[in-house]
């Protein structure tokens, strides 16, 4: 036992195995590049999409959605396809299927739907009971459903097959003028689809048929190729579409929103290991960049939180470090700690915001997402600041103190307050001035600060010293 090379041999391989993803288990990947061929400027200001001719570089996966990692790839079962556009201004993760709608409306019913797709819990057994027993009692689902007993239902290869954002999401220009957007990925290669017996012989010969197509395309140079497409929807429009413009199991007309050609995707290169690059992949709605943005869709909004939550899970709180998730751009956070994290761990820049620290990051405008707008009210980040009283009760609260209560605090704040930089103690005095002048002239005279009382009001941005 004192062979230690042994027991961490033992060790390691005892943990080779991270969880698997509740749904999109199976899956096959590879990197490529995103070439714009139209000119879109006029709907977003992303940076990917600034120049005709501009290149992105990629990562796709395809994955089925019910079945375990070792299932086969030929099952009738929805597609996964999700797309990370490494761009200049970080991650832009496009999060869908193959299928331009999905099962469902309301987020909360998402886990009831997935546990239809598994296994039973009494006998551990795939159930046909399950599915049709909530399908029958879940008419939103009906779209979908004939999609996926169509002839569709079994894509013949991740290559013959389209990608669909699936939700409406919204781009935003120069101008922060938004419009509402469907995400389309035409293939090149063609639809071509399995029948039940053909797929029905696959799975028995090849359950990975998919994964090995993918990857001998590439490597004999037959790049996969599909044309990216947007269909734009102004807000006008929204407001007087017939139906609502954000469900996810209905689909926008093609003779009333005309597919515009916005790019190629091609895949070009195979992972050089599966794992690091493709099972340790994390694709989030959430990653998204200036330019392109959410919608009101109740259950995008819902998979903005749970994807980024279950790559935590799965993958630790640090995943973004990893270098398939690492954006590969200048960029900068206040998170620190946690398993796994790499580098410096921020080095000695501060884990908090605001702070004084020049080198700090600062909040960048360009970043700001605009209002988004909600029936008659528009909904933007919280700010805690606007139209907030900071010091009235606060003065209030001192006033109320007795002499020794206040000498007390006094000194109690000066004690602490007397170690940090003249440039802080100025900043909060002023805050202290605000709420009680008397307040802020005591810690003033206990710092050793001498203040002009001619430049004393609760509307004073700064003291005169």
């Amino acid at each position: 036992m004192q062979d230690f090379h042994l027991s961490e041999k033992l060790a390691h391989f005892n943990r080779e195995r991270i969880p698997e993803r509740v749904v999109h288990a199976k899956g096959a990947g590879a990197f490529g590049t995103f070439t714009v061929t139209n000119d879109i400027t006029q709907y977003t200001k992303a940076k990917l999409f600034s120049e005709v001719g501009k290149h992105t570089p990629v990562l796709a996966r395809f994955s089925t959605v019910g079945g375990e990692k070792g299932s086969a790839d030929a099952e009738r079962d929805p597609r996964g396809f999700a797309i990370k556009f490494y761009t200049e201004e970080g991650n832009w993760d496009m999060v869908g299927n193959n299928t331009p709608v999905f099962f469902l409306r309301d987020p909360l019913k998402f886990p009831d739907f997935i546990h239809t797709q598994k296994r039973c819990p009494a006998n551990n057994l795939k159930d046909p009971y399950m599915r049709w027993d909530y399908w029958s009692q879940s008419p939103e689902a009906l779209h979908q459903v004939t999609i996926l007993y169509g002839d569709r239902g079994i894509p013949k290869t991740h290559r013959h097959m389209n990608g669909y954002g699936s939700h409406t999401y919204s781009l935003i220009n120069a101008d922060n003028q938004r419009v509402w957007v469907k995400f389309h990925f035409k293939t090149i290669q063609g639809i071509e689809n399995l029948t039940e017996a053909e797929a029905a012989k696959i799975k028995a010969e090849n359950p990975d048929h998919a994964t090995e197509d993918l990857w001998d395309a590439i490597k004999d140079g037959y790049f996969p190729k599909w044309r990216f497409c947007i269909q734009v929807m102004t807000e006008e429009q929204a407001a007087i579409h017939p139906d609502n413009p954000f469900d996810l199991t209905k689909v926008w007309q093609h003779k009333d929103y005309p597919l515009i050609e916005v790019g190629i995707l091609e895949l070009n290169r195979n992972p050089d290991n599966y794992f690091a690059q493709i099972e340790q992949a994390a694709f989030s709605p959430s990653a998204i960049v200036p330019g392109i943005d959410f919608s009101p869709d109740k259950t995008l909004q819902a998979r903005v939180m749970s994807y980024a939550d279950a790559h935590r899970y799965r993958l630790g709180t640090n995943y973004q470090q990893l270098p398939v998730n690492l954006p590969q751009c200048p960029f900068a956070t206040y998170q620190r700690d946690g398993a796994m994290a790499y580098g410096d761990n921020g080095g000695e820049t501060p884990n908090y915001e605001p702070n004084s620290d020049p080198t700090a990051p600062k909040t960048n405008a360009d970043y700001i997402e605009p209002p988004l707008p909600l029936g008659n009210v528009a909904v933007a980040r919280y700010d805690h600041r606007e139209g907030n009283d900071d010091y009235s009760q606060t003065g209030d609260l001192y006033r109320l103190l007795n002499e020794d209560a206040k000498l007390r605090l006094v000194n109690s704040i000066v004690g602490s307050l007397a170690q940090v930089p003249e440039e802080i103690q100025l900043r909060q005095l002023c805050h202290f001035f605000r709420a009680d002048v008397d307040y802020g002239m005591r810690l003033a005279k206990g710092l050793g600060i001498n203040v002009d009382t001619s430049m004393l009001s609760k509307e004073t941005q700064e003291l005169k010293v």
